[in-house]
């Protein structure tokens, strides 16, 4: 029997299973995070995380739930935005910056951001309890350097104090839950919460900074949520990466508050 398969499954392990069935809260063994990628994506090693295929990521201590498999960035994704996103960061008016992600999850994207940012520093939020423990497990077997501090970023974020002179990198990823439709594409309206309302947060406490956010998006978004969303910045770029050839691609929105690009 194949182990890279994950023949001993019958299941079919789908974003459904993962995301809101039976797998939703465990641990994965590998054998499972490959047939996800298998099934999902006609490849095993879809979910490399870290700068690692899932085998190496695995053998170095590192353990996905089944929600976080499907929610992670990886590292194909990663690397395009991290890119974009240092791209577009060179031309902000800030020498330093600090990146951001209020949802942090796996911390996969923040991770990319942050080598290409290698000057940087990374805070990261995560409320779920169980979420927190696991991530802050993985962030430690690698000794990425990473603050993740547990709890809602609203609240904590309000009691942070980022100097004036450093720019902010914000990485927009909240839960997107129903308000994906594979077929109506992503209403980022319907994301928990609303993007807007993150990006609104995050830009009333910095007033003074400038901003660089970057929304992770999926290949197909809904016109109305896109343009509800590009009125409250004051630059946008949105970017759709080719990436999988079997499977739905992601890509990002980039946006600017207090300043833009030139």
């Amino acid at each position: 029997m194949n182990e890279r398969a994950g023949n001993a499954h019958s299941r079919v392990y789908d974003r459904a299973l993962l995301l809101y069935g039976s797998k939703r809260n465990e641990l994965l063994t590998l054998a499972e995070i490959e047939k996800y990628g298998l099934d999902s994506f006609a490849d095993a090693d879809y979910i490399s995380i870290y700068g690692m295929p899932p085998r190496e990521w695995y053998r170095h201590g590192i353990r996905l739930l089944g929600r976080t498999a499907v929610e992670c960035t990886p590292d194909a994704l990663g690397e395009r935005i991290g890119l974009d996103v240092a791209s577009v960061a060179a031309r902000m008016p800030s020498n330093q910056l600090v990146a951001i992600d209020p949802f942090a999850g796996s911390c996969s994207t923040l991770f990319w951001i942050l080598r290409h940012l290698p000057n940087s520093e990374g805070l990261a939020f995560e409320s779920d309890p169980q979420v927190f423990e696991l991530t802050q497990r993985n962030l430690a077997a690698l000794d990425l350097r990473i603050e993740l501090v547990h709890g809602d970023y609203v609240r904590l974020l309000a009691e942070r104090r980022v100097p004036e002179d450093r720019g902010i990198v914000a990485f927009i990823a909240p839960p997107w839950g129903t308000a994906l439709d594979e077929v109506q594409g992503l209403d980022l309206r319907r994301t928990t919460p609303p993007i807007s309302e993150v990006i609104e947060q995050i830009a009333r406490q910095f007033p003074n900074q400038n901003i660089l956010f970057a929304t992770h998006v999926y290949e197909k978004v809904g016109a109305p949520s896109l343009t509800h969303l590009q009125t409250r910045l004051k630059w946008t770029e949105l970017r759709i990466y080719d990436i999988n050839e079997k499977g739905p691609n992601h890509g990002i929105l980039l946006g600017t508050k207090g300043w833009a690009p030139r």
